[in-house]
């Protein structure tokens, strides 16, 4: 049963993504990458507290949602491939913010999702 949360959720997440990225990326700036990091940093947050935490998800829920749909929808292997893109192409500044927005982006919407997720207990 763990297998196939993962796997619908995996499939779930992927579309979503490929779906923001149509929508989102601009030329200069890959935003449907950066967003679905930060989005999925924030909802992995909440995710964690209300699954293991509370214990509101069952386990197979908490798989299809983090494992599954976070993991499918968050992109952090493209995430490295543009970088490693800007820097490559000699784009230090570009690609050096972009790594610290997304990384500290990350970091600061998976505490608010944390956060947030305490204050509905």
């Amino acid at each position: 049963m763990a297998l196939l949360a993962v796997a619908v959720g995996g499939a779930i997440g992927s579309v979503l993504r490929y779906l923001l990225g149509l929508l989102a990326n601009q030329p200069g700036w890959p935003w449907g990458t950066w967003l679905a990091n930060v989005s999925g940093s924030f909802l992995i947050g909440l995710l964690y507290v209300w699954g293991r935490e509370k214990g509101w998800l069952s386990p197979e829920q908490y798989l299809l949602l983090t494992t599954g749909v976070m993991g499918g929808f968050t992109t952090f292997s493209t995430f490295t491939l543009e970088s490693v893109s800007y820097f490559s192409q000699g784009m230090f500044v570009r690609g050096g913010l972009y790594v610290l927005s997304s990384v500290g982006g990350g970091l600061a919407a998976a505490c608010c999702g944390w956060w947030l997720a305490r204050q509905f207990t």
